[in-house]
């Protein structure tokens, strides 16, 4: 908890009135009238969500009402703070639906799961019988328990205090750790969707493309084997360079799906053989003793992988570096270069991408890329150690 979050207890109450007295008075009196607003908000939001929730609109109209009691709260917890002393973090935001987070149905689901929208229409929903306790003993009291009333307004206004801190308050570490989780989980899926759609292009425009091709020419040349021999000796000779340039198609996209010089040699190696693909000098130093999880191995191989192919098109470099490394529990990568820089999450590079993938497997992605160079990005991955191969385990 940070020093301006800690509760903020005002001064004990006196026979005299102060300030802090006035305005929990003033806090206490106003609690009707909000009351019945809230009230009536979260029971039209209700019964209209669920009046309608045979229809397409009824459920959408519920998140839209959880949405609109975030805003109520939003309001409580100014009027606290202002009048009660009470600071608390606004929640964390209600994520909307882009293509990042995934689909509506994604983000209505997400939504109807919101545990701040639902906290704030069950506060305000048991506040209507607490605001007109509180307006009654206030009204009553001004007039007649005039000497005790700081002490009135002190007990009631500590309720109001504890019912801020506990249903408005900012969803806990927990509550926020699902809700990103769930998002990195589309992103995961969404990336994994593209990643199949571009394998099966990759295959259908080029390997697959070459095969049909093959195989027609050998159709022909067997047809004219008997009588054209040099005819059918060139179609030959065509389809053998047709095969080898097929065979290197699939080498290539098999070494985007997953190299098998990473899963024989290591990260190490793998990165050197990335880097002398790369039309800039790429100097490579892994500083690795064992290796990580797979997983974790491969995204930080296809996230050198894209960088060093950014650094080939776009940077102007004249020459680069790799450099991984272990920090405790964390994989570190820095990939430099001499270029021109203005690298950014939104300059259409792919960086952006990157930052997601990462982040969806709790990474991080700095980028430090000043106009004019020279242009460093970081990433920092979670380690975790690679499981036993339980083939060779086996054999």
């Amino acid at each position: 908890m940070r020093a301006h979050d800690a509760p903020q207890d005002p001064p004990p109450a006196r026979f005299a009135f102060g300030a802090h007295t006035w305005k929990e008075i003033a806090h206490l009196l106003v609690n009707l009238p909000i009351a019945i607003v809230g009230f009536t908000y979260v029971m039209t939001a209700l019964f209209v969500g669920a009046f309608l929730s045979v229809t397409a609109v009824g459920l959408p109209l519920l998140a839209l009402g959880l949405f609109g009691a975030r805003l109520l709260g939003r309001g409580e917890r100014a009027r606290a703070r202002r009048l009660l002393g009470v600071r608390i973090d606004e929640p964390s935001p209600m994520p909307g639906p882009s293509k990042r987070s995934g689909s509506f149905l994604n983000w209505l689901w997400s939504s109807l799961k919101d545990p701040v929208g639902w906290r704030t229409m069950l506060y305000f929903f048991i506040r209507l019988p607490w605001g007109v306790v509180t307006f009654t003993v206030m009204a009553t009291g001004l007039f007649v328990l005039w000497p005790v009333l700081p002490f009135i307004a002190r007990g009631l206004a500590n309720a109001d205090r504890a019912m801020v801190r506990g249903l408005l308050s900012r969803s806990d570490e927990l509550e926020r750790r699902i809700a990103e989780l769930e998002s990195d989980r589309g992103i995961v899926v969404d990336t994994a969707a593209a990643d199949l759609r571009r394998i099966e292009r990759d295959l259908h425009d080029g390997a697959q493309a070459r095969l049909v091709a093959l195989a027609m020419g050998l159709g022909l040349a067997k047809e004219k084997l008997l009588e054209d021999p040099d005819a059918a000796a060139a179609m030959v000779d065509e389809a053998h360079g047709e095969v080898k340039l097929a065979l290197q198609e699939l080498r290539d996209l098999a070494r985007g799906i997953h190299p098998a010089v990473l899963t024989d040699r290591g990260l190490d190696a793998a990165l050197s053989s990335v880097a002398s693909r790369c039309t800039v000098p790429v100097k490579v130093t892994a500083d690795l003793t064992t290796r990580p999880a797979a997983a974790i191995e491969g995204i930080a191989y296809f996230t050198v992988s894209e960088l060093l192919q950014n650094v080939s098109k776009h940077s102007g470099a004249r020459t680069a570096s790799v450099e991984v490394w272990r920090s405790d529990q964390r994989l570190l990568i820095q990939v430099w270069d001499d270029g021109h820089g203005g690298a950014s999450l939104d300059g259409g590079s792919g960086m952006a991408g990157l930052a997601d993938r990462l982040g969806a497997v709790d990474g991080l992605f700095v980028i430090d890329s000043p106009q004019g160079g020279p242009t460093t990005i970081t990433a920092e991955l979670p380690w975790r150690d690679r499981e036993p191969d339980r083939a060779r385990a086996g054999a």
